[in-house]
């Protein structure tokens, strides 16, 4: 096993929290920004493009390549917006308020360079409203940087939006800050950004049934809707260190494919969840065994699998060596996601786990697509019905043949995670989840997935209010046990009917 000065590194979450800004200065704080400064557009990108720095959001796309993107689809018209996406909500995921809770200056100085290099004049940190710690420090972390003359003239805004788990989905996240519900689009955001003036109707399709009826930009460069450059807190927090001390410096921690560190979020059974920052090609079975610590009440018990938030498939006990990189947690079956590990201990039942799942992503679908709300709901139901009355071996094919086609059509990933993620858990645990098929067993509730709300453990820790949330993302009064666990008592809307036409900018706030 690896010691704990091999585990550690503090690249982007400092030991102690930087409180000030001339506390981040005094650590090398602004050395990025004032590079970045000092050379082209096109030097940076080549850096950053050297450097390997892949997207901390979850799919772990190439920074450089998003850059350059963004940049050729430039509008001659109006400016490129830069937007963080702050709005984190993957269960068992803290690792972006802890870094803006320590370091929000390398967050704000990462989009500095951004927006430099795409020609950005405005920068926008989109957060969930009730993230009340975080913005606090952001608001004081934009006041220090304003009065330091680090924006030269960008104008920082902070945003606040919805509990909703979609909220942290790039192109809902845009709906959002354009004053609607978190509907993802069907238009990427270099396809098309915040601002919405159009100034000719030939630039842009129609019929795309976008959210919002957003139209889709024209491939061409020099389109009138701009693009919008939209990257992760972790992200951004990289960004100035490589500028500061080159590509070749970034590249000596973590692997060839996965170059850097990585903030992981540990949580479940009865962990008391720990945020980490580790060297990428870490194993994972060395960092829960360091990190993944019971307590004198809730000690720990042997783990039976590790769920990556609710993104990609189960890791089970025996592929708990994989080294923590996107290219080996690809090979083992599964994926890195956000770097949430989330431990299931072993006693739970698996099937009480997907049905969890399949709750959490049934109530937060928003419903524009059909099969992935309404066929969604209806794989949770059968879930629960397996896990109160029993089941038939026609009630798990039936769940099969929802999850063939739950994602058919979808315009985002949520339906392909339900998929994913449900089946892996079912297929794997084959003989525990069968034993609901047969008489004898004892009825259980679905597990309780959902929001890490804190990192102080307990109950506290989780988004409770959770249990009570309906499928049109309205809350049950009753918190009885009978009613907490399932979104069947609501009226059988779906977001998208509870917030009437949506499209015409007529919206029920959240």
């Amino acid at each position: 096993m690896s010691s704990f000065a091999d585990l550690t590194a503090h690249r982007v979450l400092p030991l102690e929290p930087y409180d000030t800004l001339d506390s981040y200065i005094a650590a090398g704080g602004g050395a990025g920004l004032s590079a970045a400064r000092a050379v082209s557009s096109d030097v940076v990108l080549a850096e950053l493009a050297a450097s390997g720095l892949r997207g901390r959001g979850g799919a772990g796309f190439p920074t450089a390549t998003k850059w350059r993107t963004m940049a050729s689809f430039a509008s001659d018209v109006l400016r490129t917006s830069v937007v963080v996406n702050a709005a984190e909500g993957e269960p068992g995921t803290f690792k972006d308020r802890a870094i803006l809770r320590a370091n929000p200056y390398a967050v704000i100085e990462g989009a500095l360079i951004a927006a430099r290099v795409v020609g950005s004049r405005s920068i926008t940190i989109a957060v969930k409203q009730r993230f009340v710690v975080e913005i606090a420090r952001l608001r004081a972390a934009v006041t220090e940087v304003q009065l330091a003359g680090w924006s030269d003239g960008i104008v920082i805004e902070i945003a606040e939006g919805p509990s909703e788990y979609l909220f942290g989905e790039e192109t809902a996240l845009l709906e959002v800050l354009n004053g609607r519900p978190p509907f993802p689009r069907i238009a990427p955001p270099w396809r098309r950004g915040l601002v919405e003036v159009v100034l000719d109707p030939a630039d842009l399709g129609s019929g795309s049934g976008l959210a919002g009826e957003m139209q889709m930009a024209t491939e061409s460069p020099g389109s009138a809707a701009p693009p919008a450059l939209v990257n992760n807190v972790e992200t951004m927090a990289n960004v100035p260190a490589i500028l500061a001390n080159g590509a070749a410096w970034f590249r000596s921690l973590g692997t060839d494919e996965s170059p850097g560190t990585v903030v992981c979020t540990i949580s479940g059974g009865g962990r008391r969840p720990a945020v980490v920052e580790v060297p990428f090609g870490e194993p994972l079975r060395d960092v829960l065994d360091e990190y993944a610590l019971g307590t004198s009440e809730s000690p720990m018990r042997p783990i039976l699998a590790v769920m990556m938030g609710v993104s990609n498939a189960v890791l089970t006990a025996a592929a708990l060596d994989t080294p923590i990189t996107y290219e080996d947690m690809k090979r083992a079956g599964s994926g890195l996601g956000s770097a949430s590990f989330i431990v299931v201990e072993e006693g739970t039942d698996p099937l009480a786990l997907a049905a969890g799942v399949s709750r959490f992503l049934a109530v937060e679908s928003c419903g524009q697509c059909t099969a992935c709300k309404q066929d969604g709901l209806k794989v949770f139901e059968t879930l629960r019905s397996m896990l109160a009355i029993g089941g038939s071996e026609g009630d798990r094919i039936a769940v099969d043949t929802l999850l063939d086609t739950i994602a058919d059509g979808a315009r985002c990933n949520l339906a392909t995670q339900h998929q994913l993620v449900v089946r892996s858990i079912l297929d794997t645990f084959d003989d525990a989840v069968r034993v609901h098929l047969q008489s004898g067993y004892t009825p259980v509730e679905p597990v309780l997935i959902t929001e890490l709300m804190s990192l102080d453990g307990g109950l506290d820790a989780i988004d409770d209010s959770f249990l009570s949330k309906r499928s049109d993302w309205t809350f049950n009064d009753d918190s009885s046990p009978a009613r907490r666990t399932g979104p069947v008592d609501d009226p059988g809307r779906s977001p998208v009917d509870r917030f009437g036409d949506h499209r015409s900018g007529q919206n029920v706030p959240l």
